[in-house]
């Protein structure tokens, strides 16, 4: 089956919302939080880093989540694995580092345990001194499922869940056409968020704000919902379609604007003539960029659909995950749980760009940046950007967040273009009442 017959057969049609209340309480209530814990973040797929990352044996990377660390590194034998980042001993945190390479074996800073890279416990003192036996050789981490697609490494604490493959579905095969597995993080950036998470993944399950927020990017994406697909999969994950490379139909200008005038001319395209005619540049741009794109080094360009190589997908994952997908260069955009406070969130914002010859730099939400791995950085809200269009969702969330404490506010009233919102709610309850 065609992947396009295989997207239509995955999607949500026909009347299929419910109805279910968006109370104010989902985004601060602990008893609530403590739910979608225990039947969501515990049972879904995560991204724990970068495949780069883990490139090499001994390679190790590891990534909190809630009250969790999860720990995933490359063993002797090049399986990728991940485990509960504690030591079985006593409870200690195993390894602190982020990132290291070159580790031969894991060592508990406690009492010395020292564990092979497959989990298992090689060396303890004293090993003669168990009554209930040697550990050594039979005391293991805990693993957990580890999988990698697009150049990330997933995990889920599910040992019942399907794979990851089975689980994002025919998303899997979109996302494959853009061949990001060798792409590079250029930006990795955390920051705190005083609002829940949901506040933020709500924001990026519609795009009705963008003409309030985001009005400059009017320019050269075209943001009315008549002109967007939305596709709704019945997974629990959705796919908004953004045409770029022309203008916001509402604009009361035919001529062409910055970027798009520089844009264009980065592929040989001359802005001059599509003044008076600007919606006529999408076509053009996709024309030079397949025919120049080969030969300059963009090979993933071969598998990417017209529509890929100028529109925005962007999609958002259940639970948490959203990813902004273009032809250049990528974006992850994920809230996280705050470990004890629902009032609060940890928000990661990464950029991912192919690497081509002579191309030694590349434009980010930050601006221009170097083509090498980035350095994490992390801060409280409000201390650093976390990217111009992020700021601008950030700049309404915190407000929200105390809105929703209002008597005022008793459920969403959502317009036809905010269904995914209301979508990702009853996905929620879905999995908090047992119905996945």
């Amino acid at each position: 089956m065609h992947i396009e017959e295989r997207t239509q057969k995955e999607k949500l049609s026909g009347d299929f919302l419910r109805g279910d209340p968006i109370t104010g309480d989902r985004y601060y209530s602990r008893e609530f939080a403590q739910k979608e814990w225990d039947h969501i973040f515990t049972r879904t797929w995560q991204i724990g880093g970068m495949s780069a990352q883990l490139a090499e044996t001994g390679s190790t990377i590891t990534h909190s989540i809630g009250e969790e660390s999860i720990l995933m590194l490359r063993d002797e034998a090049g399986v990728i694995r991940a485990y509960y980042n504690v030591c079985p001993h006593r409870g200690n945190r195993l390894v602190k580092e982020e990132h290291k390479c070159g580790v031969k074996r894991l060592v508990c800073a406690y009492h010395s345990w020292a564990f092979s890279l497959d989990g298992v416990v090689r060396h303890v003192r004293d090993a003669e001194d168990y009554p209930q036996g040697n550990p050594i050789g039979k005391v293991q981490l805990k693993e957990i499922r580890c999988e990698t697609l697009g150049g990330l490494v997933w995990f889920n604490m599910d040992p019942a869940a399907p794979s990851l493959r089975e689980a994002l579905g025919v998303v899997a095969e979109q996302l494959e056409r853009y061949q990001s597995d060798n792409w590079v993080r250029v930006m990795w950036l955390t920051g705190t968020v005083d609002c829940n998470w949901k506040i933020i993944h709500d924001n990026f399950n519609e795009s009705y704000h963008v003409q309030s927020l985001h009005r400059e990017l009017g320019t050269f994406i075209d943001n009315a919902y008549q002109n967007t697909d939305f596709d709704l999969y019945k997974s629990g994950h959705n796919r908004m379609k953004m045409k770029g490379a022309l203008p916001a139909s509402s604009s009361r200008t035919d001529q062409v604007q910055a970027p798009l005038d520089d844009i264009l001319r980065s592929w040989e395209v001359d802005p001059e003539p599509f003044h008076g005619r600007v919606r006529e540049a999408r076509a053009a741009l996709m024309v030079q960029k397949r025919k120049l794109g080969q030969e300059r080094g963009y090979t993933h360009y071969e598998k990417l659909s017209d529509d890929q190589l100028t529109d925005y997908h962007h999609y958002t994952l259940f639970p948490n995950i959203s990813l902004t997908m273009s032809a250049d260069g990528y974006q992850v955009l994920r809230p996280q749980p705050h470990p004890s406070d629902p009032e609060k969130c940890l928000f990661d914002h990464w950029f991912m760009v192919p690497k081509v010859e002579g191309v030694p730099e590349a434009a980010t939400p930050l601006g221009m940046r170097p083509v090498v791995p980035a350095a994490h950085e992390i801060f409280g809200e409000g201390v650093e950007s976390l990217g111009f269009v992020a700021d601008q969702d950030l700049s309404v969330a915190v407000a929200q967040q105390r809105g929703l404490h209002s008597r005022g506010y008793q459920d969403a009233y959502l317009s036809g273009q905010e269904a995914r919102v209301r979508r990702l709610h009853e996905v929620i309850n879905d999995y908090i009442e047992g119905r996945r």
